[in-house]
């Protein structure tokens, strides 16, 4: 028999931790070689963890939520055989483990640990007016409960964990560091609608229904080579803007766990039919959690669209660390002034954020109105690329 602690590997692209999101493994349990053990996600990404050795489960570090940086442990296994294979041979040691934190004292008086500390301050609750039930007198956490008035009949809270607090973050840190601004423009889609329909209605058995988002990507190869500072990324800690021919079309798709943006990585090679199948088969794995760790990283511009639900104007976040998203809305039927006739022409509203660093309000509305133009005369964006 042999002791393994298995550590949390080095899973590439720079990333220094992730998040534990399940146990799929109890101590005392007896596991075979490559069974789950756990779930843990980096960078949108869900990484399964699987058994390197077969053996008896003596510890699990970390409970679902927990931050894990990777070398540290993750679980400990009393493997089957004399001398089992390290999990990971490139991962690196675990870090030196931080002393326990002692009792804070702060208050004087008072016992408490920091996340008692931490809880009280949420709460609004004076440590002083306390008294501690743990030994010493300390608080706890389940004094602070004890104070809590009585749940509101019908509510509950729910931990917000795994994927929705990883988008959360990953918004939060993009609206905090990017000055945005939005902009909006009126684009008349009735040509465009007339070609979808004749290219659906003439489209083969083994070929995807036609969304309006193929056209939006062929639009965007045709317009961004003019405007190369749209189809980049940019690092404020280092300055430095990178501008890419490629273009890497980031899709922001509904999954049950919340918004992931898939990667259609080389636009510009894919007809309108390429793009449909690519579209098809990324929200598919998307909403499955199975799309890779690639397939969800490295887009150099995005696509937002709610569809039908899309309303009449939005305000989306920028995927950092790109310097634009394209948002369209809802296509509605409306009355417009064309050589002073009213007519009904199907109109959209086409809303994009940019990132004011780097992006200024004439570059902006230019490259708007250039995508306008392509979008309105559309025969082009049948032809091959």
């Amino acid at each position: 028999m042999a002791r393994l602690i298995f550590r949390l590997p080095d899973i590439g692209e720079g990333v220094t931790q992730a998040e534990l999101t399940a146990w799929h493994v109890a101590v005392g349990e007896h596991l075979a070689e490559d069974q789950l053990m756990a779930e843990v996600m980096t960078d949108k990404a869900n990484v399964d963890m699987t058994a390197p050795a077969a053996g008896l489960v003596l510890a699990l570090h970390g409970e679902p939520g927990t931050k894990i940086p990777v070398g540290a442990p993750l679980i400990e296994l009393e493997t089957d055989e004399a001398t089992a294979p390290p999990p990971f041979p490139a991962a690196p040691p675990s870090p030196p483990a931080p002393p326990t934190a002692p009792i804070m004292t702060a208050q004087a008086g008072v016992l408490a640990s920091p996340a008692t500390r931490r809880r009280a301050k949420e709460l609004g609750l004076d440590l002083h007016n306390i008294a501690g039930s743990g030994p010493d007198g300390r608080i706890t956490t389940a004094d602070l409960t004890a104070l809590q008035p009585a749940a509101e009949a019908g509510t509950r809270e729910m931990p917000i964990t795994g994927l929705r607090r990883q988008i959360g973050a990953h918004l939060q840190a993009a609206k905090r560091e990017i000055p945005h601004f939005t902009y909006v423009e009126e684009i008349d889609m009735t040509a465009l609608e007339a070609l979808r329909a004749s290219l659906n209605a003439r489209r083969a058995e083994d070929q995807p229904h036609l969304t309006l988002l193929p056209f939006f990507m062929r639009a965007l190869v045709q317009t961004l080579p003019r405007h190369p500072r749209l189809n980049a990324r940019y690092s404020g800690e280092t300055g430095l803007l990178r501008l890419y021919q490629p273009v890497h079309i980031g899709i922001a798709t509904q999954s049950p766990g919340g918004l992931l943006v898939p990667v259609v990585r080389h636009a510009e090679r894919l007809d309108l039919w390429g793009a449909a199948h690519e579209l098809a088969r990324l929200a598919t794995a998307a909403r499955a959690g199975q799309a890779s760790h690639a397939e969800l990283t490295g887009s150099t511009i995005t696509l937002s669209s709610l569809g039908p639900l899309g309303g009449l104007a939005a305000t989306p976040i920028i995927n950092a660390p790109e310097v634009a998203i394209i948002a369209p809305n809802k296509l509605a039927e409306r009355p417009v002034v064309q050589g002073g006739q009213i007519v009904i022409r199907t109109m959209m509203n086409l809303s994009a954020s940019f990132d004011h660093r780097i992006i200024d309000g004439f570059e902006a509305a230019a490259f708007i109105q250039a995508l306008r133009s392509v979008l309105e005369t559309p025969a082009p964006l049948a032809a091959p690329p």
